[in-house]
């Protein structure tokens, strides 16, 4: 009854093993990845007009789909604290006090709410480097998106892999003397 216990046990322990030492699952390379996911914690200053500077953060999990948008933001705690939704035929803002606003633009949304215009309707072709319209990109050494520039904003990306193909892992995305938000990606996954 003991050896049998025992082996079982043993089993059981290796099975338990064997799971946590699974690798990661492998990434299509960064011009390949369409749509995502991905965890981050985010860092946020903004001078809205006429007001002093303000500074937040906590995390944001970002879930990208054929032009169709879901973030969720959440206290450094974890607690939600918004959830926006943006696809073609519009955008919402649900709060966690349960107000809800909509706007068919992502971007008037955003800056209705806040009063600052984030350009959320690019920011899935910024995050992979890639231009969503009309932008200057700078490469890095290993040929990879060190900066972009674009309609007056700027995203500086750093990859903690040195793969030329590798998604980034920190971006700032800037538009001087407005607004800096900075993300650590924590975790990409490719969307299902």
């Amino acid at each position: 009854m003991i050896a049998r216990f025992t082996a079982a046990t043993a089993l059981a322990l290796g099975l338990l093993a064997g799971c946590a030492t699974l690798p990661p699952p492998t990434l299509p390379a960064r011009d390949a990845m369409r749509d995502f996911v991905l965890e981050s914690r985010f860092a946020l200053r903004a001078t809205p007009p006429g007001q002093a500077a303000q500074s937040s953060g906590g995390r944001l999990t970002w879930s990208h789909r054929d032009r169709h948008d879901r973030i969720l933001l959440a206290n450094p705690l974890g607690y939600g604290v918004a959830e926006i939704d943006s696809a073609p035929n519009g955008a919402r803002l649900r709060t966690a006090d349960g107000q809800e606003h909509t706007s068919p633009d992502p971007d008037a949304l955003i800056e209705a709410v806040t009063g600052l215009r984030l350009p959320v309707a690019r920011l899935p072709a910024w995050l992979l480097g890639r231009s969503g319209g009309n932008a200057r990109i700078l490469s890095d050494a290993q040929g990879r998106p060190g900066q972009l520039h674009e309609a007056g904003w700027r995203i500086d990306y750093v990859y903690d892999d040195g793969r030329p193909d590798a998604l980034p892992a920190r971006l700032t995305i800037s538009r001087p003397g407005e607004i800096e938000l900075k993300l650590r990606i924590e975790e990409w996954k490719e969307h299902p």
